[in-house]
């Protein structure tokens, strides 16, 4: 099970209006997605990035069926959960608070902002879909009202099938999300420029 330990850093809360939630994938670090803050502007934010225990939030593929992965994913989720609640807690609304995964975090942010679905600052998911051997409908519930969501994939990806991410924007579009999808012709298991590019631009502009 996964203990609570965020590294925070940025600005000092009690001073920043907004926050982001960064959230590493599978042998990733907390520090590691840390550092994809230096490409984004995000100056004026309290950061935030919790640390999955053994770098890895739940043990197999996303696309397992939920209940082989417990109970690491609620405890991922949970994880998640106290995160937004500690943010919370330094007075930033949630209106402001924003989220960025990058594949196994992707994956993991996808399905706690949809489970929890409500007015974001927005939504970045470095490759990544809703976690499940299929959809399931039921855990969802909410409105986004008008959430700015990016979701950018590999076509093909060795770990995220795009018929996944398809049904993934549909869903949060359903949920009123204003969802960004970009498709990109084997680009591989990584983050792009472009994809930096276009989060600063639709997620992280100056409102």
């Amino acid at each position: 099970m996964h203990t609570k330990q965020i590294i925070q850093t940025g600005k000092q809360t009690g001073e920043a209006t907004k926050a982001l939630v960064m959230v590493h994938g599978r042998g990733g670090s907390a520090e590691d997605i840390l550092g994809l803050a230096n490409y984004l502007p995000v100056n004026d934010f309290a950061l935030f990035a919790p640390q999955a225990t053994n770098n890895t939030w739940y043990p197999y593929s996303f696309l397992t069926p939920p209940k082989e992965n417990e109970p690491w994913l609620s405890s991922a989720l949970a994880v998640l959960k106290d995160t937004v609640a500690d943010v919370q807690a330094t007075g930033i609304k949630t209106e402001n608070i924003y989220f960025l995964g990058f594949s196994q975090g992707a994956c993991l942010t996808l399905e706690f902002v949809t489970r929890n679905a409500t007015k974001y600052g927005g939504v970045v998911a470095f490759t990544g879909g809703l976690i499940g051997d299929k959809i399931y409908d039921q855990n969802y519930a909410g409105d986004f009202a008008g959430t700015p969501v990016f979701i950018g994939t590999s076509d093909p990806d060795p770990h995220v099938p795009v018929e996944r991410v398809h049904a993934t924007a549909e869903i949060l579009s359903g949920m009123h999300a204003k969802v960004t999808k970009k498709i990109y012709k084997n680009m591989g298991h990584t983050i792009s420029q472009d994809e930096i590019n276009l989060v600063n631009e639709l997620i992280f502009k100056e409102l």
